[in-house]
């Protein structure tokens, strides 16, 4: 067979490798047109080792050899090359994966949003016009606790009574844990759960806000606060949109029954949690170590919360773009 003959014969399955090649390199763009799909990848590259030793044998041009020998090579080191060690795998995840799983599913993050944040803005706002309303929520002891860790008189530390660094990093991961993961678990009371849970947690936080600040002492509490706060809060929305959604999977759980819907959506809800776990994580850690520091000056505090909060947001609006989702 003359040369001409053979690459005409086979030059659609040459593309068709070179195409998933050239995938392969940028697996996060979608699919390559005229790539052949991953199943068909070992049966084409055997065929085009084979075609390799027939364009050696009959001694083909060194063009022709030199393109199907970079084919055999380009294939190999993708089909036997080690994986990549799990940190890697788990670094990955959380840069690029996670966000891209958070934006995929951006309408219960809104409402998930709106339900935490309007509450809190309405409490914030209103207990400042109506002080008596903190106690509507809170009791006298409770707020008298509150007022005593946010004192502006006090030299050393803000937000907390006493306890280590060490000592207090484990209990706020202890406490934010525990507040994603109600978030999401009470999702599986039809999304009713989740909803009072973000609506609770919105009052809560927007009536000490408002407080403190109406009593004068808004100063400790926003300095404290702003750190950690995006970590935070955004993850609290995270999981409660996971668990509205998976609350809904119950109600409407669609063509493929309530089983198999609430087993997809308890699939999705883990990978947002592992994410949410993380984000509570590096709060606590912020929390601990940097938030409750009272003798650092104000442009620094809120200058690093600022900035913490436009790399978080950065991170969830950038990470894992062009990323396609499987559902």
């Amino acid at each position: 067979m003359r040369q001409d003959q053979f690459s005409s014969r086979h030059e659609g399955e040459w593309q068709a490798l070179g195409a998933w090649l050239d995938q392969a390199r940028k697996p996060r763009q979608p699919p390559a047109p005229g790539a052949c799909a991953d199943s068909e990848v070992p049966r084409r590259y055997r065929r085009v080792c084979q075609q390799l030793a027939l364009a050696r044998r009959r001694g083909y041009s060194p063009m022709l050899i030199e393109r199907l020998g970079q084919l055999v090579e380009r294939t190999h080191t993708i089909l036997y090359r080690p994986p990549n060690p799990r940190w890697w795998r788990a670094v990955a995840f959380i840069a690029s994966d996670f966000p891209a799983e958070v934006r995929a599913h951006w309408g219960w993050m809104l409402a998930s949003a709106l339900l935490f944040f309007v509450p809190l803005l309405a409490m914030l706002v209103a207990v400042q016009l109506q002080p008596d309303l903190a106690h509507s929520v809170f009791g006298i002891e409770e707020l008298a606790n509150i007022e005593q860790m946010y004192d502006p008189s006090r030299p050393d530390r803000i937000g907390r009574d006493s306890g280590t660094d060490l000592m207090m990093f484990g209990h706020y991961i202890l406490n934010n844990i525990s507040i994603g993961f109600r978030s999401f678990a009470s999702g599986l009371l039809v999304g009713i759960g989740s909803i009072i849970v973000l609506v609770g947690n919105g009052v809560m936080i927007g009536s000490v806000a408002g407080h403190l600040t109406g009593i004068g002492y808004g100063g400790p509490f926003w300095r404290f606060v702003v750190g950690h706060s995006a970590p935070e809060l955004l993850a609290i929305v995270i999981s409660g949109g996971a668990g509205m959604r998976l609350g809904f999977a119950l109600i409407a759980p669609g063509q493929f029954g309530r089983v198999a819907s609430l087993l997809a959506a308890g699939r999705v809800g883990a990978r947002l949690i592992l994410g949410v776990f993380v984000m509570l994580l590096g709060a606590a850690f912020i929390e601990a170590f940097w938030s409750s520091v009272a003798s650092f000056p104000d442009w620094l505090k809120f200058g690093s919360g600022a900035l913490i909060w436009t790399v978080v947001l950065a991170w969830l609006a950038l990470g894992g773009r062009g990323r396609v989702h499987a559902t």
